[in-house]
């Protein structure tokens, strides 16, 4: 499932191609799922013609900026992808939205298992799902103080909190093992037990596997070889860290979560 860092990855990319550009041919596909809340002929009609003149994320939604409102926005789902080609490009399967420019620019909406959305919204940044999102990592985290009061009142497994979207924005579950990994935190711990060095070391944890992942593009072949990340695939009983510790699998707040006892307390 793409999180934060592929969601800005895409962001960056999709600005660099689209921004300036004017939008003459959009093809949506009939499909009620992905197209949940505007019929996919409305939605081309409104996006054709328009100029794209900025990209923006929060969380794991993208929108674009256009010179006249409505606006589209985008939830990749579980395997949601917007791709950049020219146009001429061969059509891509499992398209749900192919937009063309001016400058001969073409982005692919893709979405196999059609978990993904595409909606029109005046305003997304103010309007639901994207208003009701916590904060976004990669745009500040609040203080120790702040966030450690807001974990004091969760009893909930840090995990889980971790992926409650309305605390942290964009952040999916690779992205907390590996922060609770870094901080040496057990996934099954309440929230509400942290004490203020462990909420410092969440919180450090947090900025730094974030801003990490989006540097270097979400490329996970350039992730530091000492994360978790490169081990805790496929439920592998024998599967350890590049130290040598011991990797378990359990299901903590319904998802499956790896994590390193020797580790995390």
């Amino acid at each position: 499932m793409p999180e934060l860092p592929e969601v800005e990855t895409v962001r960056r990319r999709l600005h660099r191609a689209l921004r300036g550009h004017r939008i003459v041919r959009i093809e949506a596909a009939a499909d009620p799922v992905v197209f949940d809340v505007v019929a996919p002929a409305d939605f081309a009609h409104a996006l054709k013609g328009a100029r794209i003149v900025s990209t923006h994320r929060k969380g794991k939604h993208l929108w674009l900026g256009l010179d006249r409102r409505p606006w589209p926005l985008f939830h990749f789902g579980m395997t949601g992808w917007i791709h950049v080609d020219r146009v001429g490009t061969p059509e891509r399967r499992f398209t749900k939205m192919v937009l063309e420019t001016d400058k001969g620019v073409r982005a692919v909406f893709t979405d196999p298992r059609r978990f993904g959305r595409i909606r029109l919204q005046e305003d997304p940044a103010a309007q639901p799902p994207v208003s009701l999102l916590g904060f976004d990592p990669l745009e500040g985290v609040p203080a120790v103080a702040e966030l450690q009061r807001r974990l004091v009142r969760r009893d909930a497994p840090i995990k889980a909190v971790l992926l409650d979207q309305s605390i942290f924005a964009g952040v999916g579950n690779w992205v907390a093992d590996e922060v609770l990994f870094q901080a040496g935190l057990a996934p099954q711990r309440a929230a509400s037990s942290l004490t203020t060095v462990e909420a410092r070391a969440l919180r450090s944890a947090l900025l730094r596997v974030v801003q990490k992942a989006v540097d270097v593009g979400a490329d996970d072949a350039r992730f530091p070889r000492t994360w978790l990340f490169h081990h805790r695939w496929g439920k592998n009983a024998a599967a350890l860290t590049s130290r040598g510790d011991r990797i378990l699998h359990e299901t903590i707040g319904g998802r499956t979560t790896a994590w390193v006892p020797k580790r995390q307390r």
